[in-house]
Order: structure tokens, then sequence, then C-alpha cells
């Protein structure tokens, strides 16, 4: 079945097709604007912006929280319910089956889409460490799902709306600060309906990300990860996959690829030796990958970074 480039939210595109099918949606640079975007489900509307299968992924994080009424999705194989009050955290890669949430007419729910830019915070933190930063603790592995208590749901639906507000015009003012603020509030709120018991790691995965985390700045690939690590690559690759949603070779990318953001945001220095300093071959290979994971060149992006940060 072909996919088309509808957007799974108003702020991403279509970025590739899994081996079984699924879409997977990753960000829409807009210029000048926060990697931030909230859509609503409403009552009585059709739930516009999923893809016609609803079956997806993302190379984003999602925070979904149903405001009133009832219906289902899917996360990661396991259906939960839309019921109010619920908070479900998607990370990168997990696919979400939302079918279900065409059964929203009698409620309202959100969704907020993000890459870590967003929040100070959050922007030089590894991708291999999100699951460890008390900001995302509801992303980690084991947890995804809170659930707000009835006096606290008001103040949910209040800051929801109030970054939806913001993002509506990125161009006021402070609008870059107001968004980080928001989603920053939104965040510390949905880690605190996370267990305070930490979720027991993943062994392998832990030791997966480890050497990536030592060796991404040279020219290694899945390959030598694997092999340092005493695994076959196709054997690896499959475990890193099933555990984490996403393959070995992308963690490599996008450990590197949150580097150059790094880089980019933080320094002047030329795309040459940002591709030396993160284990890429040259500029060029620097502005392919780039272009191919956000849509823009590194050079746009610096400077739409400085415009709204």
């Amino acid at each position: 079945m072909g996919h088309s480039s509808v957007d799974a939210d108003r702020g991403s595109v279509l970025g590739r097709v899994l081996p079984d099918g699924t879409p997977v949606y990753r960000r829409r640079e807009r210029p000048g604007v926060p990697p931030v975007s909230v859509t609503r489900f409403d009552s009585g509307e059709s739930p516009g912006g999923l893809p016609p299968e609803h079956r997806h992924a993302h190379d984003f994080l999602v925070l979904l929280y149903v405001e009133r009424g009832a219906g289902s999705v899917t996360i990661g194989g396991r259906e939960r319910p839309l019921r109010a009050g619920e908070v479900y955290a998607v990370p990168p890669g997990e696919v979400v089956d939302a079918a279900g949430v065409g059964e929203l007419a009698r409620g309202r729910a959100w969704s907020v889409a993000f890459t870590p830019d967003a929040v100070p915070a959050l922007a030089s933190v590894s991708p291999l460490s999100w699951e460890h930063h008390p900001l995302l603790a509801l992303f980690a592995p084991g947890v995804g799902h809170g659930r707000v208590a009835g006096p606290d749901r008001a103040r949910w639906s209040m800051w929801l709306a109030d970054l939806d507000a913001e993002l509506a015009d990125p161009g006021r003012l402070g609008a870059g600060e107001a968004v980080a603020a928001s989603l920053t509030r939104i965040l510390v709120a949905a880690a605190r309906l996370a267990p305070s018991a930490p979720v027991t790691p993943d062994p392998l995965v832990e030791r997966v990300f480890a050497r990536i985390e030592a060796t991404f700045p040279e020219p290694v690939s899945a390959a030598d990860v694997a092999h340092a690590l005493g695994y076959t690559p196709g054997h690896l690759t499959t475990v890193v996959r099933q555990r984490t949603g996403r393959p070995l070779l992308e963690w490599i990318t996008e450990r590197r690829l949150t580097e150059v953001r790094r880089l980019l945001r933080e320094t002047d220095l030329p795309l040459d030796v940002v591709a030396a300093r993160t284990g890429l071959r040259d500029a060029g290979y620097l502005v392919r990958r780039f272009r191919q994971r956000y849509g823009t060149t590194p050079q746009r992006w610096r400077r739409d970074r400085r415009t709204w940060s």
C-alpha cells in the first residue's frame, strides 16, 4: 500500500517507510519557528492530519493528553484507553495506531510534538540519554503513561491552550522563549506522573549506547559497534530495533546529528570542521544527511535557531 506525504500532525512530513509499510514522520522545519506543534482533536471533528492508515511512527517526541471523552490508541502494540486525564508519552520510533482516536466524538485530546531543541535544558542532551533526563521521565522505557488527577486537569488544558496560542504567532516578540517555557512546564508536570522508582535499564541497550557515545565522533559504522560488542551487525540491529523502536545505525546517526546541531547552535565553526568532529565524512555528506533528516540545510537551520532561540 502506498503512502502519501500527508501530515501525521500539522508540523510533520513523511520521512521514510519501514519495511512493514509503516510510515515514519519527521519534523517539518519552519523558518524562525520552534520545533514544536500542537494538534487538538475536538468532539464532532474527524481526526484530521492523521495518515489514512492511522498506523505510523515519528522520529520526534509526542505527548498525548486526553481532556475528556473516550476512545483508544495502540502504542507499541498495546491498546491504551483514551479517558479523561490520561497522558501518553511516545518516544521516537514507537509505532502508533491512532484509529481509535476517531472515537473521541464526545471529547477532546491534545497532541504535542517536539524535538529536544525546543527546550534549552534538553537542546544539547544526547539522544542516548533521553530516558535518564528528569524532564523526559515519562518517555523512559517501560513507563510511557500517567494519569492527571481531577483537580489538576483544568491546568493541563490551560497550559496546552497557551502553548497552542504562542505557536499561532511565532513572530511575536518573545514567542520562542514563551514556547520553551510553556513546553518545559508541561514536561515537568508529565515527569511528575512517572513512577518514583527508576525503571531497570536494558543491559544490552546500555552497552550499545555506551559504545556509540564513546565512538560516534570517529567514522565508525553499525558493523564496527556490533563487532566490538561481540555480535553480528544484523543480529544487533534487529535486537536494538525490537527493544528501542529504532535500528542501530539510526541511533548512531541521531547521536551524530545531535552533536552537529549543538555545534551549529553554539559555535561558528565551518561545516567541514563540524563534519570532522562528528564522525561524518565531509561537509557535503553532512549537508546531505542533515537535509535528509530535517528537510533543511545546516546553514539555514543555524540561522533559524538563532532567530527564535
